[in-house]
């Protein structure tokens, strides 16, 4: 198995990012909190999903939005063949580190490029995964353009999973991002409609549609955020990049105070923070 991971140029996000025009350039810092504290939240969805088609071995996988390559580890543990694009190179290295942890042999290929440089070289590949809440505005021409690309990569009818949030009020963590909406001026552009919310209830199919892809199937999985502590908590939420409209018309103390607050009611007597949420797939296939 070769891992590839790959600099994609166009505006993908990662897993729970919203990277719009707004979002400044990311410390290592805030790519370790991300790594460490906030990817393994959608653990749940990435195993549904994985489940579902029978990610193994035969399985050629390409990662939209790789992010720090967790979805393409658990993918990789399965026995899958496994490759990820992302804009982001900071977390591209950790991904790096993940997935060759004895360094970088010979066989692992790391391009920057277009999709077309994470092209297999012997066989198509056959699944396709985009883990991004969709609903940004900023990125959904960016991930139309993508989906499409890289459907040309795969086989016909491979599958492509498409990842976002669930109902609003199945989601917990709904009430503290629209602290990021009140923040942001103007109002962060992953803010649609009147609640605030990142995603509605259709945006799965419309993308798929967009991208001349072929529904196929949809499902929802609990995704639980649970943290040890409020700053883990108000850490992980601020690596996500949901906030960065906001921390560009604000401090970043200010940002964190009412991020706390907003967290308050979900900190349990223990300390831990815990926010149950339902996030939803859509299985699409390329035509």
């Amino acid at each position: 198995m070769s891992p590839t991971l790959v600099r994609h140029q166009l505006p993908h996000s990662g897993s729970m990012r919203c990277d719009g025009p707004h979002a400044p350039a990311r410390s290592r810092e805030r790519t370790r909190d991300w790594a460490e504290i906030q990817e393994r939240m959608l653990v749940p969805l990435y195993e549904a999903t994985y489940d579902r088609l029978g990610v193994g071995p035969g399985t050629r996988l390409l990662g939209l939005g790789c992010g720090s390559g967790l979805a393409l580890l658990l993918a990789a543990a399965r026995g899958a063949q496994v490759s990820g694009v992302d804009a982001d190179e900071t977390r591209l290295e950790l991904a790096r580190e993940r997935l060759t942890p004895d360094g970088m042999p010979e066989h692992t290929r790391v391009v920057s490029g277009g999709l077309e440089a994470a092209a297999p070289g012997d066989a198509p590949f056959n699944v396709v995964t985009a883990f991004h809440p969709v609903g940004c505005v900023s990125t959904v021409e960016g991930l139309t353009t993508s989906l499409t690309a890289a459907a040309g990569l795969a086989e016909r009818g491979s599958a492509v999973v498409l990842g976002g949030w669930g109902p609003v009020e199945r989601c917990a963590t709904a009430g503290v991002l629209r602290v990021a909406q009140r923040l942001a001026d103007p109002p962060s552009d992953y803010v649609v409609g009147s609640t605030g919310w990142p995603s509605g209830r259709d945006d799965l199919e419309d993308l798929a549609d967009r991208a001349g892809l072929r529904p196929d199937g949809s499902g929802r999985v609990a995704c639980p955020f649970g943290y040890a502590d409020m700053a883990s908590a108000v850490r992980g939420l601020l690596s996500t990049g949901l906030f960065d409209a906001a921390l560009e018309v604000a401090e970043q103390r200010q940002v964190e105070k009412e991020l706390a607050e907003a967290l308050h009611p979900h900190q349990r007597a223990d300390g831990t923070v815990w926010m149950p949420n339902v996030f939803r797939y859509l299985i699409a296939r390329t035509r």
